[in-house]
């Protein structure tokens, strides 16, 4: 450890030993052990008539013009079963899913989204989009789907000064993202900790991270789509939709500021600029990330947490949760993960970043972990406790993940207060069983709120602003014989946490529904789901039935769609 960096005083004077890492084969439940510090982000990407709007912006045809529409002669790539590349390009980064489709478009280009779609239109094909490939679910990888449309190769970063907006592809990854906005003009755009999940999916399903707390969500400061829909009479054609009030379009901005991916269109080209934003300085239309931030990770080990102390540990975190997510707490420059996981990996781990511009940044992280431990009875070892600048602290593994090589199920949750103690009892059974043996199988647990409940429910489509947790139940795992088991542990656990509400978060005083991004079949499932709230209200709450509107007005033939799309009113 540097020795500019003191240990937070509550804890250790200098850091205990770490706990022994998990055995690489522990039961057939798990052959090989992901790394422990991953996380989880994202989902599949998603996407009227032209019209040029009263503030100026050109139609959608100009604009594809603008931003490099290919020649009409040059046609996308496409790559069919007999090519080599099939193998990689039929799949996405969750392995349980691995498609078949006949062919696989690589678009380039807006015009070439919309010669692909227009062609599946009038050949009667099943499409799917994908941007970054992070779907949980089989939304771009069922049998149904015959053409996969593939955004990866859409991922231009810049600058357009017409609309004082950054204009970001969706096959442009996060970790692309950061890179490109803060060398070119020390800005940012607070989305989520994993490098690889792209822009297209993850914007339009809301979009978090570890600094949301500070400055909201991604979409927050999303000010204008590109998307290409397909109109009633089976036309494809681009329309630009931005948040001004004016603009006859607005609805259709609206439904893509946490209405999910697959549901409209598709997203060409996000314009991101902060609500707030003056002048005509790129440096002045986003956020600035901080310059360096602090990094921690301690962690109980499990051979010391009875389910006293492990009460005790989950309930001062949610306490502390409730108590400084407002809009304007000092906290709101510092974002954690809490990791129980399953007791075969050896320890219950604590993830922590602060702002180190913030004033007593050290002070607010040392009081953090010394209040999340107080009480618990055993001293947390120190794992890690260092200084970073920022924009390396966006690969830091305490939150990015996940492998590319794995499979994983989870099942989210958004909390609007501590949890319960029926809640935790559910947690720690299901952590320590002795039936089920994954070191990669917990709750990952994430804090929320702060500048995020800033926002009206209604002002985007992500209505769950109050809420100071969020989180998910999830495993991860390497082969195909191990899925039975480790899907069972996901649904077994998040059932009985959620067993007075029918099995799921139902919105209440306690629990706020779900997050789209985090894509979760069970819950139109009544084997999983016996609440009688249905899946979208879990997701959209009241804002559903806005969101039907919009689908009927922009995807009135229901061209895009998934086993959890919207479906027209």
């Amino acid at each position: 450890m540097p020795s500019s960096a003191p240990v937070p005083p509550d804890l250790s004077a200098a850091p205990a030993p770490a706990v022994p890492s998990p055995p690489a084969r522990t039961r057939a439940t798990t052959r090989q052990p992901v790394h422990r510090r991953t996380f989880l982000s994202g989902t599949a990407a998603a996407g009227g008539a032209l019209a040029v709007t009263a503030t100026g912006l050109s139609p959608a045809a100009a604009a594809a013009k603008d931003h490099g529409r290919a020649a009409a002669d040059t046609a996308p790539l496409t790559v069919r079963p007999a090519d080599r590349r099939y193998a990689d390009l039929r799949r996405g980064t969750n392995q349980r899913w691995v498609g078949s489709p006949e062919q696989i478009v690589l678009a380039t280009s807006t015009s070439d989204v919309v010669r692909a779609v227009q062609q599946a239109v009038d050949s009667g094909a099943r499409l799917a989009v994908r941007s970054g490939g992070h779907c949980y679910e089989d939304f771009t990888t069922s049998r149904e789907i015959t053409v996969v449309l593939d955004l990866s190769r859409m991922d231009d970063i810049s600058y357009d000064e017409r609309r004082r907006a950054f204009s970001v592809q969706p096959g442009a990854a996060l970790g692309r993202v950061y890179d490109r906005l803060y060398k070119g003009w020390g800005v940012y755009l607070p989305a989520g900790n994993c490098p690889t999940v792209a822009a297209g999916g993850h914007i339009q399903g809301g979009g978090y991270g570890s600094m949301s707390r500070r400055d909201g969500l991604a979409v927050d400061h999303l000010y204008g789509i590109e998307i290409v829909v397909v109109q009633a009479d089976g036309t494809a054609r681009a329309v630009t939709a931005t948040r001004e009030p004016d603009d006859p379009h607005r609805d259709l901005w609206w439904a893509h500021t946490g209405g999910g991916g697959g549901n409209f269109g598709v997203v060409t080209r996000y314009w991101l600029r902060s609500p707030d934003a003056k002048g005509s300085d790129p440096a002045a239309q986003l956020p600035t990330p901080p310059r360096e931030v602090w990094l921690s990770e301690v962690a109980w080990p499990w051979e010391q947490l009875t389910e006293a102390r492990f009460t005790r540990l989950m309930w001062n975190h949610g306490d502390w949760h409730a108590r400084n997510s407002g809009p304007d707490s000092p906290y709101t420059k510092l974002f954690s993960q809490l990791k129980p996981f399953h007791k075969s990996a050896g320890a219950v781990v604590l993830d922590s970043l602060v702002d180190a511009g913030a004033p007593g940044a050290e002070r607010l992280l040392q009081s953090y972990v010394s209040e999340v431990g107080a009480g618990v009875g055993v001293q947390p070892q120190v794992r890690q406790y260092r200084r970073v600048p920022w924009l390396h602290a966006t690969q830091w593994p305490g939150f990015t993940g996940p492998d590319p090589t794995i499979r994983f199920k989870g099942k989210s949750v958004y909390a609007r207060r501590n949890y319960t103690d029926a809640q935790i009892a559910a947690a720690y059974r299901h952590l320590t069983r002795d039936d089920f043996h994954n070191p990669s199988a917990l709750l990952m647990i994430a804090s929320y709120g702060g500048a995020v409940n800033r926002v009206a429910p209604d002002d985007t489509a992500v209505p769950q602003r109050d809420s100071v947790l969020k989180y998910q139940v999830v495993s991860l795992w390497n082969d195909a014989a191990d899925d039975e088991a480790n899907i069972a542990w996901v649904r077994e656990c998040y059932r009985d946490m959620f067993a007075a509400t029918g099995g799921v978060p139902v919105p209440n005083e306690t629990n706020d529904g779900c997050f789209v991004n985090y894509a979760d079949v069970d819950l139109a499932d009544p084997r999983w789901n016996t609440s009688g709230v249905p899946w979208h209200d879990l997701y959209y709450k009241n804002g559903y039935r806005r969101l039907q509107k919009v689908k009927a007005a922009w995807d009135p033939t229901g061209f895009f769609r998934h086993a959890q799309s919207i479906r027209p009113a």
